[in-house]
């Protein structure tokens, strides 16, 4: 009895030993994220804006009556505005991560805040995971609740529309699949707005590590360079669709039944393995992986501007 009541004792030591450990090294990466948060204050302002104009205007025309074939309040296509409000929000975090990226590294080094950062208990691979989880984590999750919620506002109004109007509601709800609708923007946020353009996001990261002014111009003339170099030589224009095609999330991660269906059109058919099966998309990670340890280690030993 005694040895068995030894080893309980021992293992529940072990493990409070064990917790306190798993929270220290979770707890900088989780107030580091909380960090970037605070202190860029448009990740969350700028998507809400965005999508109280969407609602604003969604609102004052369904009154007035401007919205027409194909895209007017009808039961029978109630998902096109829906799909032109989520494009809008989707189109928005494109612009904040490119931004957010430039300015992660950089502008630590220009106000000179890098000198205490270091000084504290954080290290340089936690503050680059904190800085790359905002495009690839944080935004596309506040993109989609801010989306999800427009949609909710906008199926409240369309039904407040269609009441007064005399039209059937439950046609609308029924026809307009808003879990469905959910659900694959969900996933399309994850698939081609996440892993997707990680490359490109951790490319601008890096880039935002290591000049000192002109960070833009330092992340666009390389591309450009290549770009062009390719065209003289090969006349093909291939390496500026891959990052047009990375940026703005064209991915195989749905099975395309016509050209211009949006990915969160309630008929859209997923394809997670052809996604997940790609060689690009693994490619990409690896790459992205690649920046991100670069701009580890230079900031590992840069110091401000």
């Amino acid at each position: 009895m005694n040895t068995q009541s030894d080893a309980l004792s021992q293992s529940a030591l072990d493990s409070q030993r064990i917790a306190p450990a798993a929270m220290s090294e979770t707890r900088p990466l989780y107030w580091s994220v909380r960090r970037e948060l605070w202190e860029n204050r448009s990740i969350y302002i700028a998507p809400l804006a965005v999508a109280a104009v969407a609602v604003l205007a969604f609102s004052l025309s369904s009154i007035v009556g401007i919205w027409e074939k194909p895209l007017r309040l009808n039961p029978e296509t109630p998902q096109a505005p829906y799909e032109m409000a989520a494009g809008l929000l989707m189109l928005t975090g494109i612009v904040l991560s490119v931004f957010y990226c430039l300015d992660a590294l950089y502008g630590e080094r220009r106000d000179r805040s890098i000198l205490f950062w270091k000084s504290l208990p954080v290290s340089d691979v936690t503050a680059v995971l904190a800085k790359a989880s905002i495009p690839l984590v944080v935004l596309p999750l506040i993109i989609f609740a801010i989306t999800v919620a427009m949609h909710w506002i906008m199926l409240l109004v369309s039904s407040a529309v269609l009441m007064v109007g005399g039209q059937s509601v439950a046609t609308l709800w029924t026809r307009l699949s808003f879990f469905q609708m959910s659900v694959l923007l969900l996933y399309h946020l994850v698939t081609a707005h996440t892993l997707w353009p990680a490359p490109i996001y951790c490319w601008l990261l890096l880039v935002s590590r290591w000049p000192r002014r002109a960070i833009f111009l330092w992340a666009v003339l390389p591309l450009v360079a290549i770009g062009g170099v390719e065209q003289l030589a090969l006349h093909t224009w291939h390496f500026a669709a891959l990052v047009g095609s990375r940026l703005i999330g064209d991915a195989p991660t749905v099975a395309v039944t016509s050209p211009d269906m949006f990915p969160t059109n309630p008929m859209t058919h997923i394809a997670p393995g052809s996604f997940l099966s790609s060689p690009g998309l693994w490619i990409g990670l690896a790459i992205a992986a690649a920046f991100l340890a670069a701009a580890v280690r230079l900031r590992r030993y840069q110091g401000p501007i």
